[in-house]
């Protein structure tokens, strides 16, 4: 049996239409957003937070933490703030870091990371979520919001593990658009699978995440689904990086190679297939000479 909770969506977006899709029927809900478009009728936060059981950020990560100072004095001490955000913001800090450092230590919170790729839940497809928090209680109040639901969702206490694997997941989706615009084949896409995973968990666990964590939904479930889907941007962009176009290359991806290098947050020099992409994004040239190298020093190391 479902019990009805109020949920705030904040941010209208593709995401966040994708959410109303899955809850407007079960739940009570308020959306704001803050450029609406279209005659959208936002909810006033003032008005809407304070009800709020559920407040699920469908936002991009950087507005969270203007976004989090607002609301958090509005919000009761039981409101469970959700973030589906799966990249860095300027100051080269995670959802999970954001929300640690602006609710007060009462407020729980929880990230949500997976196979979601909005256009085909909002087409009745099947969806998955990992959740993390720190609470099981938290997890039972998301498996209540999409109960009878095609979002299904399982529990980690792995925060930091299933952050870091989702956003680094969109620095290397964009190899696998490499290799199928240079026609590789598919044994290249396989190798490259074997070797962003290997990455990806040291790279998790030098985060202070636990290994093996990008093995699961928010890594490996995740990566599958954004570097193999003809419709994911970042392996589009990877497409448009092996043609050596520079024009508009934005995205998490680039925007988490960005931040990684600027605030120095691991030593990139460790992890070869992470190397290759960055020197591909900060200079499209040779692209198939660079990959062919990669390839043929993959195994004189």
């Amino acid at each position: 049996m479902t019990t009805s909770v109020n949920v705030l969506i904040l941010g209208y977006g593709e995401m966040g239409q994708a959410m109303e899709y899955l809850l407007k029927d079960r739940h009570p809900l308020d959306i704001w957003e803050k450029f609406p478009r279209n005659n959208f009728a936002s909810a006033n936060l003032e008005e809407s937070a304070p009800a709020a059981d559920v407040a699920l950020f469908c936002l991009p990560v950087n507005p969270h933490r203007e976004v989090v100072q607002h609301i958090a004095p509005l919000l009761k001490k039981t409101c469970l703030c959700v973030s589906i955000a799966k990249g860095l913001d300027e100051t080269g800090k995670t959802a999970a870091q954001i929300f640690a450092e602006n609710l007060p230590a009462h407020q729980p919170y929880a990230l949500l990371y997976g196979p979601m790729i909005s256009e085909e839940i909002r087409a009745g497809r099947y969806a998955f979520g990992q959740l993390g928090c720190h609470d099981v209680a938290a997890f039972h109040v998301m498996q209540n919001c999409f109960r009878n639901t095609r979002l299904y969702i399982d529990h980690t206490f792995d925060i930091t593990g299933i952050s870091w694997s989702v956003i680094v997941k969109n620095v290397y989706a964009m190899a696998f658009g490499m290799a199928d615009e240079l026609k590789l084949g598919d044994n290249v896409r396989g190798f490259l699978a074997v070797a962003a995973l290997q990455e990806l968990n040291l790279i998790v666990c030098t985060m202070n995440g636990q290994s093996g964590s990008p093995y699961h939904l928010a890594g490996l479930g995740d990566l599958i689904t954004t570097a193999t889907s003809e419709s994911s941007h970042h392996h589009e962009l990877g497409r448009r990086l092996a043609r050596e176009e520079t024009d508009d290359i934005s995205g998490e991806g680039p925007h988490t190679l960005k931040m990684i290098n600027q605030h120095q947050l691991f030593d990139t020099r460790k992890y070869p297939l992470f190397q290759l992409i960055n020197s591909i994004v900060q200079q499209p040239r040779d692209v198939r000479l660079k990959f062919d190298d990669y390839l043929k020093d993959s195994y004189r190391r």
